[in-house]
């Protein structure tokens, strides 16, 4: 799929979002500069948060609760773990029993969540982003978008 540029690619993450049950993982890879975040703030808007949307590059973790959006939601981002065993210090599991998790950077870590919805996106060169996911059998049923 082509998203043309930043806001079909925020419109998408909001569509998405409309999909996400407690207990998914939504893996978000591609180059920096790809649009992740800008998926992640749509996925966010989707889940009705108002208000900004930091990058949690330096927080590795900015957690949104009920009542500012409909489920609960980790935003996380690894792209600064040294070492995958790092991830395990940040205790991400917890919220997969009412809320989810939306991880950038996730191949700084080894494969923890084999049913995690994995969408990558690829810069065209032409302001539009190339989306490729990975469907595992959980989301067979919720796709496509």
């Amino acid at each position: 799929m082509v998203l043309a540029d930043e806001a079909a690619t925020t419109a998408f993450g909001h569509r998405l979002a409309q999909r996400l049950a407690p207990g998914d993982v939504v893996l978000l890879s591609g180059d920096l500069g790809a649009g992740k975040t800008a998926l992640a703030r749509g996925m966010l808007a989707g889940l009705d948060h108002v208000g900004e949307v930091p990058s949690p590059t330096f927080t590795l973790v900015q957690s949104y609760e009920v009542p500012g959006v409909r489920l609960p939601v980790w935003h996380v981002d690894l792209y600064r773990l040294s070492n995958p065993d790092e991830v395990d210090e940040l205790g991400l599991d917890e919220i997969l029993a009412d809320g989810t998790l939306i991880i950038e950077w996730p191949e700084r870590t080894q494969a923890r969540w084999p049913d995690a919805l994995h969408l990558t996106l690829t810069d065209t060169g032409e302001g539009s982003r190339r989306l490729t996911a990975h469907v595992p059998p959980a989301w067979e049923a919720r796709w496509p978008i």
